[in-house]
């Protein structure tokens, strides 16, 4: 893949909650022993091979979650050399930052995919802000609600660092169908998405757009000349009944990364050892 292309990776969390009702964010929800949702959509983007992480949830949220996910995750590929001496003095950190959704679209557009959206934008703000090379060339989602296995993606990687839009595909369903499945997009792309949500959102209430399904705000994705990528197994965990009549499945299938890719880090502060 390009050295110079930046694939970002969203993780959108901020949204309507879900039907659990548990004192904890929905996101945080066990798919395995000791792995969460949102810790398998990360390490998705970590074997999707982003440079950066960008998890879309509010400040309520963002303690609990980042004492999950800490400030980085370990790039897969960088973890497992079989010829390297020592694999810790060459590991490839992926940098996690949290976004807040902005204020002024709290309790009017803040759906699940309104957080990818925003995501992508403040991303692209805040790489293009400090250079013009940071800028995100494209953007990575990996979603909490919908479980698969992610290792694939490794020998996809210079497919996704490209050009090439890539769709992620089970039984004919992608993400314009409202399927919890990756997929990747340029920032125009997202500017013209975003347009479509707030010309939808003049016609509805203020509760009905917040409520906007990822159907409803992916539907003009246009997927024409894209290439698709099939997903063997695919579960949905987006409300109680599924999750129970999949969760035995699921944690059968799905395990803990090794914590050479997922371990709680902090970046140490200016003249301190990491």
């Amino acid at each position: 893949m390009p050295s110079n292309f930046h694939l970002a990776g969203i993780v959108p969390v901020a949204g309507q909650p879900l039907d659990f009702n548990m004192p904890w964010q929905d996101s945080l929800m066990p798919i395995a022993q000791d792995y969460l949702a949102v810790e398998r959509a990360v390490v998705e983007c970590a074997y999707a091979g982003c440079e950066t992480i960008w998890v879309v949830c509010n400040d309520d949220m963002q303690p609990l979650i980042r004492h999950r996910l800490g400030d980085y995750v370990q790039d897969p590929v960088w973890s497992f050399r079989a010829y390297d001496r020592n694999v810790a003095d060459n590991q490839k950190p992926i940098p996690i930052f949290y976004v807040p959704i902005h204020p002024n679209d709290r309790r009017k557009r803040d759906s699940l995919g309104w957080s990818v959206l925003y995501g992508s934008y403040t991303s692209w703000k805040i790489s293009r802000g400090m250079s013009k090379w940071l800028a995100p060339d494209r953007f990575y989602v990996a979603f909490p609600y919908g479980v698969y296995r992610v290792s694939f993606l490794r020998e996809n990687r210079k497919k996704l660092s490209s050009e090439q839009k890539i769709v992620l595909r089970h039984n004919n369903e992608t993400i314009k169908d409202g399927a919890y499945l990756g997929f990747t997009y340029t920032f125009e792309e997202s500017k013209q998405l975003s347009k479509v949500i707030w010309s939808k959102s003049r016609s509805y209430s203020t509760h009905d757009a917040t409520n906007f399904s990822l159907s409803e705000i992916f539907e003009e994705l246009n997927t024409d000349d894209c290439e698709f990528i099939n997903v063997d197994d695919y579960w949905k965990i987006d409300n109680w009944k599924d999750y129970c009549d999949n969760i035995k499945e699921i944690s059968e299938n799905i395990r803990r990364p090794s914590e050479n890719i997922l371990k709680y880090h902090e970046w140490g502060g200016i003249g301190n050892e990491l």
